[in-house]
């Protein structure tokens, strides 16, 4: 099904991974050799990177960021580790552009765990590396059930490794010593996981499917701007008329303003409860406004009339200026859900597909959602196009998910035909 992308052997399925969990046999508490000094100077980074460069080997790379902080998901600490030169921890906060530390490992491979998390950050910093090896991706490929990285490392190395400091603010300055430990031990074990995990995908025929997975990670674009993001204010669906939804909508951008000015998380400005709140209650006076939690706050009565110029704005919409109850969608093809009703053929061809997606899933170990972009199977699927492998194929689908997955459609596409199309009366004339 999938020659000619790995190393696949077999002409059925790929050899079964032997996924018995190791119990972590030691909790792993410090690196080797302890944790270094933080490079927050350009003297010390220009020392980090002539060591960095003289070595040879993949590199591991890690990032730490102030998600839920911060607006932005900028980096605040970066790791690096390799067998040959050891542990290096840069400040990013304090050293944000890092194109010497890129240069200096142009040619090595890169490994990461969750790789499109950490990537954005990365290139904020100048930081972009030629290949990678994504740890979490290779374990969804080799079936792994759970790919977070402390369960990945107790499967593959039989490690316990801690992640209480996961959720910190690592823009707080000076970083405690506890979180560097914290962070350091994330990165020196993905060069011993990666080596595992190689072996492992390399046996089931799935190395080269893995390899062609993360070069896509590694070219995909930025995911495109939200349209309306206002429209995912937790509690928005309660708001039932223009008018309200308004309200919120200058709320939502007037907080965002502030959150991005100050570099503050938007909810550490103000929560989303308190903006549906004033756009529900649609109070006729700053007083008014007042009155509701937590715009009677200490901190929040400091930027009462902020608040209130946006809800003012919002209430003074009319016509085309006021938003539709409904926002646009991202999805392409309707949901399935109607499907049955309004287009019969197609929800016999989409159950036929599951069926069968779930079967190839469960045999070769791969998980659905990675054996292909699910809208994109629902796109061919509710509407099947006349070439359906090139059709997937400018839909960003690889080689090898199109090998598995296009003759899976075309079966049910045959099955199922959608009926002619009767032409109008007045056509047939």
């Amino acid at each position: 099904m999938l020659g000619g992308v790995g190393e696949r052997r077999g002409a059925g399925v790929w050899p079964t991974i032997d996924l018995a969990m190791t119990e972590p046999i030691t909790p792993l508490t410090a690196p080797p050799g302890g944790v270094p000094a933080l490079i927050n100077t350009p003297e010390a980074l220009a020392e980090a990177v002539a060591r960095l460069r003289a070595g040879s080997g993949p590199v591991a790379v890690d990032s730490e960021r102030a998600s839920g902080f911060t607006y932005t998901s900028r980096a605040q600490l970066i790791q690096i580790f390799r067998r040959t030169t050891g542990l290096v921890m840069i400040d990013a906060a304090a050293l944000p552009h890092l194109r010497d530390v890129s240069d200096a490992l142009a040619e090595s491979e890169w490994v990461l765990h969750a790789a499109s998390q950490d990537l954005p950050c990365l290139r904020d910093c100048d930081m972009e590396p030629s290949r990678i090896f994504d740890t979490e991706l290779a374990a969804r490929l080799a079936g792994f059930p759970s790919v977070g990285l402390a369960a990945v490392v107790a499967r593959t190395l039989g490690l316990g490794l801690a992640k209480e400091h996961s959720a910190q603010n690592w823009s707080v300055r000076p970083l405690p010593q506890e979180w560097l430990n914290y962070a350091a031990l994330d990165v020196v074990v993905l060069l011993d996981v990666r080596d595992v995990l190689e072996r492992e995908l390399e046996q089931a025929g799935k190395l080269g499917i893995a390899q062609a997975e993360a070069a896509h990670v590694l070219a995909a674009p930025p995911p495109a701007p939200k349209p309306e993001a206002w429209r995912r204010t937790s509690g928005a669906h309660a708001l039932k008329d223009p008018q309200r939804l308004a309200v919120l909508r200058s709320m939502w951008n007037a907080r965002d303003r502030l959150a991005a000015k100050r570099d503050i998380f938007p909810g550490r400005v103000l929560p989303d409860s308190a903006l549906v709140a004033a756009a529900a209650a649609l109070p006729k006076t700053p007083q008014a406004l007042r009155r509701i939690p937590p715009f009677n706050g200490r901190r929040q009565s400091q930027l009462l009339n902020y608040w209130w110029a946006a809800l003012a704005a919002g209430a003074a919409a009319r016509g085309s200026e006021l938003p539709k109850l409904r926002g646009p969608s991202s999805q392409v093809t309707p949901p399935v859900r109607h499907w049955a009703r309004r287009h019969p053929a197609a929800a016999q061809r989409m159950a036929q597909v599951k069926a069968q997606l779930a079967a190839l899933s469960a045999a070769e170990l791969i998980p659905v959602e990675n054996l292909m972009q699910p809208e994109l199977v629902r796109q061919v699927v509710f509407q099947p196009p006349a070439n359906i492998p090139a059709t997937m194929a400018r839909g960003g689908a690889r080689s090898w998910q199109i090998e598995a997955v296009a003759p899976i459609v075309a079966e049910a596409v045959r099955a199922y035909p959608d009926p002619p199309r009767t032409r109008p009366a007045q056509d047939l004339a």
